[in-house]
C-alpha cells in the first residue's frame, strides 16, 4: 500500500508541467553510444507519451518532433564507445546524465529519473532528483525524454550503416543480435564498438597471440620481434623512415608505422620460418585488412595535422627473402 501511495503522489505531480524528466538509451548495445535525454514539457500538449521502446519508430519519429518543438526545454547527453570504454558504464551514465541536464536551459523545481539511481547525486541537483522505476510509463516528461534519446541514437546508428555497410547497425542499432554476431565474424569490429563489453573483448582477444615456445625454444614473440627488426631494416633500405613500433589501438596492433615522401605506411610484419609455411601474405585475412585500416584512421585522426595520405603495406618475411606488397 505505502508503495502504491508513492506512486499516485508521483502521478498526481503530472499537473506540475516543469518536471525535467530523464531516461537513456542505448545501456546495453555491443556498438555506438550511450544517450540519455531530459525534458521540461512545461504547457506543451503532446498526446500518446509512452515507453519509447513500447512506440513503433515512425510514431516516435512524429513525437519527437513535437516534443523539440513544443517543450519548453529539451537536452541530450552522449557518452560514446570509446569514452564509455574509459568510463565504464556506471559512470558513462552519470556523466552522460549530466550533460543531458547541463543542455536544459529551461526552469524545473524537479527532477525525475527512470529506475532507481540518482546518477546526479554528487551534484548540487541531486537533491531535487526522485527514482522511480517504469517512470518512462507513468511521468510524459520521462516518456519524452525516453522518446527523443531513442530517436537521436537510432538516427547516429543508421548513419554509421553507411559508414560501416554490412553491419547492419541500421536495423540492430548495436544490440547483440545473431545478424550482428554473425557481421562481426565476417568484418571484425569498427570503432563504433565497445571493446570493454564481453562479446566484443573476446573477439579482440583473437588478434593476440601468445607467446608460445618453437621447437628450438624461442618464443613466438621473440621470432616476431626479429621479424619486425628486419621489415624495419628493410623499410629504411628503400626510404622509409620508422615513425612507430607496435602501435596499439583498440582494434589491432600495428607492428610499424613509417614515412616516406609525406605518405604514411601502416605495416603489419608477418615471420615464416621458411617459404613450406606458406606467404605471410595469406595470413592478412579481410578481417585483419579492416582492423588495420580503422586503426589508420584513428592515427590519421590523431595527427591530423601531420598525417595527409596513407597506405597498408604489409611485410612477409622468411629466412630465403623478404617480400612487400602495398593494399589497395
Amino acid at each position: 500500500m505505502e508503495r502504491l501511495f508513492y506512486i499516485k503522489l508521483i502521478i498526481d505531480r503530472y499537473t506540475e508541467n516543469m518536471i525535467l524528466g530523464i531516461d537513456e538509451v542505448g545501456r546495453g548495445p555491443w556498438a555506438g553510444p550511450l544517450v540519455v535525454g531530459a525534458v521540461v514539457l512545461g504547457e506543451a500538449k503532446v498526446t500518446g507519451l509512452t515507453d519509447s521502446k513500447k512506440l513503433s519508430a515512425k510514431r516516435r519519429e512524429q513525437l519527437d518532433i513535437m516534443i523539440r518543438q513544443q517543450a519548453t526545454g529539451w537536452g541530450l547527453g552522449w557518452v560514446h564507445a570509446n569514452e564509455l570504454d574509459q568510463l565504464g558504464l556506471a559512470e558513462s551514465l552519470r556523466v552522460a546524465t549530466i550533460r543531458a541536464v547541463e543542455a536544459v536551459k529551461a526552469p524545473y523545481h524537479e527532477i525525475i529519473i527512470d529506475g532507481t539511481i540518482n546518477f546526479l547525486k554528487e551534484t548540487s541537483k541531486g537533491k531535487y532528483v526522485t527514482t522511480l522505476a517504469k517512470a518512462d510509463l507513468l511521468v510524459p516528461s520521462v516518456s519524452a525524454a525516453s522518446i527523443i534519446a531513442k530517436v537521436a541514437r537510432d538516427a547516429f546508428m543508421a548513419e554509421q550503416a553507411v559508414q560501416y555497410p554490412g553491419y547492419g547497425f541500421e536495423k540492430h542499432v548495436g544490440y547483440g543480435t545473431a545478424s550482428h554476431r554473425s557481421a562481426l565474424d565476417t568484418l571484425g569490429v569498427t570503432p563504433l564498438h565497445r571493446t570493454s563489453f564481453a562479446p566484443i573483448a573476446k573477439m579482440l582477444n583473437i588478434e593476440i597471440e601468445q607467446p608460445r615456445k618453437t621447437s628450438t625454444g624461442i618464443t613466438t614473440k621473440q621470432l616476431g620481434d626479429s621479424g619486425e627488426n628486419q621489415a624495419c631494416q628493410y623499410l629504411t633500405q628503400h626510404g622509409h623512415k620508422i615513425v612507430e613500433r607496435n602501435w596499439k589501438t583498440r582494434w589491432c596492433e600495428i607492428d610499424i608505422i613509417s614515412v616516406k615522401e609525406g605518405t604514411y605506411y601502416f605495416v603489419e610484419v608477418k615471420y615464416r620460418k621458411n617459404a613450406s609455411a606458406g606467404s605471410g601474405l595469406e595470413a592478412i585475412t579481410k578481417t585483419k585488412l579492416r582492423q588495420i585500416g580503422f586503426a589508420a584512421e584513428y592515427y590519421q585522426a590523431k595527427h591530423q595535422s601531420s598525417v595527409a595520405e596513407q597506405k597498408l603495406a604489409v611485410v612477409s618475411i622468411t629466412d630465403e627473402k623478404v617480400e612487400y606488397l602495398e593494399l589497395e
